[in-house]
């Protein structure tokens, strides 16, 4: 973990150049040239010392409370009459209030039924086996005076003259303890294939198309942008693999206190778990902010600002994560400066390949 928080300052593609510069010094160490060695051994050694420098506090003792929620249930598992129960399993484990304030955070795909009150009726009657109230009803009974939940759901969009769905978007809500929807965050980073179909000019003529159920394209949000939750201030929403894109997970503008992560890792096996959690580890040092996961099937985590692991529901396991809100860490280096580090650093590579290939004529 030493080395990883090295990307607290030049940000994780930049720690990649430096390894391929280490590797290249040992080897060429191997073969007796320690000029390069000489620089990039006790720099390497001296940067994974610096990781106390990165290391996040604790929190404070009245801090509110995080609950992350993860009901195993596998993508099978999810038809389109399963919406009743599912609910249910999620409300089981979402707990019950307390005295301080809390987070209660949902996965992606779980909710089948529809949130968003203003549809035309025919839609609630197509796509949704409850009334929208009732289902945030269900959802708020779960909850204290002082408590909110992050629920992933879908939003639909309709034609001009509302006779039809045009589109939708992959959501999370943020639902009161009223019942109402106070924010809602629509994923930007779309999966190809899947949440779209690009080119479809071409690729639909040849007769290609999504490699998931459905045939409507999901439409992109514009981008970062956080939810205000009280008691919590401004959290930002990562939507599943959209944490994977290093220095693109933030609102620069607006800097949130933590950043929710909901995924369906349901879709990626045993290995891609936690390849998916790593890389949000990854970006908790990265952005010095602390990442909530809630995923149907785990690995559902409580990330620290740090990288470390605040805890964990493993994989295939029904249960809930509750801790007080991780602290989270003055503005990284990276976070100030972005993935310019990494052209500083391929700058520098290209700059010692030269280098060593003029002292090799």
């Amino acid at each position: 973990i030493g080395v990883a928080r090295m990307s607290a300052f030049v940000g994780t593609y930049a720690l990649s150049g430096l390894t391929v510069v280490l590797a290249g010094a040992i080897w060429l160490g191997l073969r007796k040239d320690w000029h390069l060695a000489a620089v990039m051994v006790p720099a390497t050694g001296l940067a994974a010392l610096s990781a106390p420098l990165t290391r996040a506090p604790e929190p404070s003792p009245d801090a509110p409370l995080v609950r992350v929620v993860q009901p195993n249930v596998s993508q099978d598992q999810r038809g389109e009459s399963d919406g009743p129960l599912l609910l249910q399993r999620l409300i089981a484990l979402s707990g019950r209030p307390g005295p301080r304030p809390r987070l209660v955070v949902w996965p992606e795909g779980v909710v089948r039924d529809m949130i968003e009150d203003g549809y035309p009726d025919w839609a609630y009657m197509g796509f949704n086996y409850a009334p929208p109230f009732w289902t945030r009803r269900q959802i708020a009974n779960a909850l204290g005076p002082r408590d909110t939940a992050l629920v992933g759901g879908t939003a639909l969009l309709f034609s001009p003259d509302r006779d039809r769905v045009s589109s939708a978007t992959n959501s999370v809500f943020a639902i009161a303890p009223n019942g109402r929807i106070t924010g809602r965050y629509d994923k930007a980073h779309l999966v190809p294939y899947g949440e779209y179909l690009p080119m479809p000019w071409l690729l639909k003529p040849l007769g290609l198309a999504r490699l998931v159920p459905g045939d409507m394209d999901f439409t992109p949000g514009p981008g970062p942008r956080n939810l205000r939750i009280p008691g919590f201030g401004p959290v930002g929403v990562q939507l599943c693999y959209e944490i994977i894109f290093s220095g693109q997970v933030v609102d620069e503008a607006h800097r949130p206190r933590l950043l929710f992560n909901p995924s369906n890792d349901a879709w990626f096996g045993r290995w891609g778990p936690p390849q998916h959690l790593a890389q949000a580890r990854m970006r908790a040092i990265e952005e010095g902010l602390p990442i909530i996961r809630a995923t149907p099937t785990g690995i559902s985590a409580i990330i620290a600002a740090d990288g470390r692991l605040i805890a964990t529901v493993p994989h295939e396991t029904a249960g809930a994560a509750q801790a007080p809100l991780p602290a989270a860490l003055p503005p990284t280096l990276f976070s100030r400066i972005g993935n310019m580090m990494a052209l500083a650093i391929a700058a520098g590579l290209a700059a010692i390949g030269v280098a060593i290939r003029r002292r090799a004529r």
